[in-house]
């Protein structure tokens, strides 16, 4: 069950602590709130608190506790639209994706237990998911961009949205059996993943 009480201060309002004051320092402390506290419970307010910040500092970083969860999202985006226009014409273009969303989403040891985090709040809480189904689009539309260029056909095309809706589900799917199995490898999940999607679906006897 989870506490009812309002999270208290964090190491940041210690005497002799800095103020946290960088984006990643921001969303480790919202994350731990959210997980320890529950997200529906925990406020700007509280994170803002115990991260020694103000109420307007905070909103300096992201427009609401929602955006914290998901980062530096646009930019992220960004990355990995780069990361598809500098694949080879040579590689399919299935294998293209399959080798850009493995390396996009390769973390370090250090950063996988934020991940865990992260993810386990994106694909569980309710609280989230209208506000994940705007970034699944986004994400959605990078992805049908690059099949459309591939396919030469317009980006709304039936094609290049297959391949988009295809490719985020095999992904989101990846992510829950990661989440699920404890000390699993994400990159090996996803690559599982976009390999069997680039097979083709199994067909049952």
């Amino acid at each position: 069950m989870q506490n009812q009480t309002r999270p208290p201060a964090g190491p940041a309002h210690r005497a002799g602590r800095r103020p946290l004051t960088s984006r990643a320092e921001l969303e480790r402390v919202g994350l731990h709130l959210f997980v320890t506290h529950g997200f529906a419970k925990t406020t700007v307010d509280d994170i803002a608190a115990a991260a020694g910040i103000g109420r307007r500092t905070f909103f300096r970083y992201y427009q609401s506790k929602n955006d914290l969860v998901w980062g530096d999202f646009e930019n992220e985006l960004g990355r990995m639209r780069a990361g598809l226009a500098a694949c080879s014409p040579q590689i399919s273009l299935m294998e293209a994706l399959r080798q850009e969303i493995v390396a996009f989403n390769h973390l370090d040891p250090a950063q996988v237990p934020w991940h865990r985090q992260r993810m386990t709040l994106i694909l569980t809480v309710p609280d989230l998911q209208a506000h994940s189904t705007l970034r699944y689009a986004a994400w959605r539309a990078v992805v049908a961009e690059f099949a459309a260029e591939r396919l030469r056909q317009p980006v709304d095309a039936l094609a290049p949205q297959v391949v988009a809706h295809s490719v985020l589900g095999a992904c989101v799917a990846a992510y829950t059996n990661w989440l699920r199995e404890e000390g699993s490898d994400l990159d090996h999940m996803l690559d599982q993943a976009l390999r069997q999607l680039g097979r083709g679906l199994p067909e049952g006897g």
